[in-house]
């Protein structure tokens, strides 16, 4: 994982915030000989990346923070909502073949299962439809509903919820991808999913942030 970079002038005024501070930008402006102006936008980078923190009146303090642990933190932060992506959904009743098909056309690895009112009733895995097609019977004729993995059995998440959290469900359940749901007056309405591959972009897209 990469922390993130700083330039030269940015570690200059990092050594003397520690060593100094708290101290005015004015003052580290001197020491370094040059003008507040020219100064200002590293110390605003500094700052909004939560190396140094800053005070009225008072000056800049250096936070302690490296920048493996400013990322951390920046991580814990995201939220579900920023990378959920189109859930998709196939009613109870349509067969395991059409489910099979589905699966395939919309490359997934996972499809929520809705009754007739729109609300989550199952989920349907890769592995739900392999050990149903392995067996004699008539995919067209069994309805998804038959193999599904019922409520209350079903992992969720809300928008609101973090990726860090998220993350840790999925490998503590072993699975690859959860609803997101909002509760309805009858039930969890699902209003998209996350899966492992947008988890770990998130988590990509943010260690290539300077």
């Amino acid at each position: 994982m990469r922390t993130i970079e700083l330039n030269k002038r940015q570690e200059q005024i990092l050594e003397i915030v520690k060593v100094q501070g708290p101290i005015t930008g004015e003052q580290i402006a001197d020491q370094l000989d040059l003008t507040r102006a020219t100064l200002r936008p590293d110390l605003a980078i500094l700052t909004m990346s939560g190396f140094l923190d800053a005070r009225p009146r008072v000056g800049y303090f250096y936070s302690g923070k490296n920048g493996t642990q400013l990322l951390g933190e920046q991580m814990k932060k995201l939220q579900v909502k920023d990378y959920q992506s189109i859930p998709v959904v196939v009613d109870e009743n349509v067969s395991v073949y059409d489910a099979i098909c589905t699966m395939f056309l919309e490359d997934v690895g996972t499809l929520f299962v809705v009754n007739a009112h729109a609300l989550l009733v199952g989920v349907l895995s890769r592995k739900d439809l392999l050990r149903a097609s392995i067996g004699q019977q008539d995919l067209s004729s069994v309805p998804v509903h038959i193999i599904m993995t019922r409520m209350p059995n079903i992992t969720v998440c809300r928008k609101e919820d973090y990726l860090v959290d998220v993350s840790q469900l999925l490998i503590d359940k072993q699975i690859d991808a959860l609803p997101v749901v909002k509760e309805g007056e009858k039930g969890l309405e699902v209003i998209g999913r996350l899966t492992k591959t947008s988890i770990t972009k998130a988590f990509v897209e943010l260690s290539h942030t300077e």
